[in-house]
């Protein structure tokens, strides 16, 4: 009997989270489509180029919005459940709230690994995906922001800086680069400007300077104009934003250190989207048991109060998620302190609730 019980759960469980994905999704597309048709017909985007955007437009905000998707559809079942008293019926043949549990503990094990494979591995392709079509057709013609006071560390014994940084010209201004031997400076390059040649695959500076130093006096090498090269790429020293989104776990973890090393001031953004990798599998678990608690006791406005109960619960956490999740990129506060601290009140929160139901 249990079994069966079990298994009935359990498949409503699965069939209502993706049933409501199948349902939000084409709603998502219709009305990103409708806003963005005239910069696709405009800028003649090919019939391919648009059907793989939506694609990864598909992954990218399914794994976006995985934890809203499942909470809702949980409160949806476990209320049409609760009204039809079949959870009355569940406990009344002496079966404990904790086993009631079980199946919807087993879908959250599901769903969780299903989230683990799409954040560590399919969400960072559909990412790369969804933002360069976005900038290469979407936002086609409007002026990237440049970046201020770039300096970096490229290798053990090179440090370069940058007053500005133009990324769509690739080029910079008041370059210097500082080679060091141990702690002392061996020689030191410097430009009034910095710019990236494709075509030569080099670099060209203006009002070159570069000093030597000498035990006896320093050399002084200059020239109005000089092309050389460096074994590093200017896109690279300043990645775009939504870089860390692009990458697999091992690859963001690889590129934290890099930027680590190089002094980089955007840290604390790749390790939220690290730790988040992580956390979002947990917050399935979390918030099977919220929208459990509250939607396993039948009330009197039906559903629709079980639904605005979670609805609101819903959204304090995500406003939780988004304003922790800020604090680490735009200050120091602790990325993984941000990351998690919405999974500990809301994890507290859970327990306090399925303590109170079980009554």
């Amino acid at each position: 009997m249990l079994k069966i019980l079990d298994w009935y759960i359990l498949k409503r469980y699965l069939l209502t989270f993706f049933m409501m994905l199948l349902l939000f999704i084409p709603i998502g597309i219709t009305v990103n489509l409708a806003e963005k048709i005239g910069k696709i017909l405009e800028n003649e985007v090919p019939f391919p180029a648009v059907a793989q955007y939506y694609l990864d437009f598909t992954i990218y905000f399914a794994n976006l919005l995985f934890p809203l998707f499942l909470f809702l559809s949980v409160i949806w079942f476990t209320s049409k459940l609760a009204n039809n008293t079949e959870i009355v019926a569940f406990l009344s043949s002496g079966v404990s709230f904790y086993r009631f549990l079980r199946p919807y503990l087993i879908g959250a094990t599901i769903v969780a690994l299903i989230a683990l494979v799409l954040g560590m591995f399919l969400a960072p392709s559909a990412s790369k995906g969804f933002n360069e079509f976005k900038y290469k057709y979407l936002k086609k013609g409007q002026k990237i922001q440049e970046t201020n006071d770039v300096f970096r560390q490229i290798n053990d014994n090179d440090y370069i800086y940058v007053s500005n940084f133009d990324p769509k010209n690739k080029r910079g201004s008041n370059f210097t680069l500082e080679h060091f031997k141990g702690n002392k400076l061996v020689y030191k390059i410097s430009a009034n400007s910095i710019r990236f040649i494709d075509k030569d695959s080099n670099y060209r500076l203006t009002t070159y300077e570069k000093r030597i130093i000498m035990p006896d006096g320093d050399i002084i090498e200059t020239t109005r104009r000089k092309d050389t090269l460096f074994s590093f790429d200017l896109t690279d020293l300043t990645p775009v934003e939504y870089i860390a989104e692009t990458l697999s776990y091992k690859e963001l973890t690889s590129f934290i250190e890099k930027e680590k090393s190089r002094g980089s001031s955007n840290i604390g953004r790749y390790e939220v989207v690290k730790y988040r990798k992580w956390s979002l599998p947990v917050s399935v678990f979390i918030l099977t048991l919220i929208a459990v608690a509250v939607s396993s006791v039948k009330r009197r406005g039906g559903m629709g109060v079980n639904l605005a109960i979670g609805i609101s619960i819903a959204m304090v956490f995500v406003f939780f998620d988004k304003v922790f999740g800020v604090m680490a990129q735009q200050s120091d506060f602790s990325p993984i302190i941000a990351v998690w601290f919405p999974n500990v009140i809301f994890a507290i929160l859970a327990i306090y609730l399925i303590n109170n139901a079980k009554r």
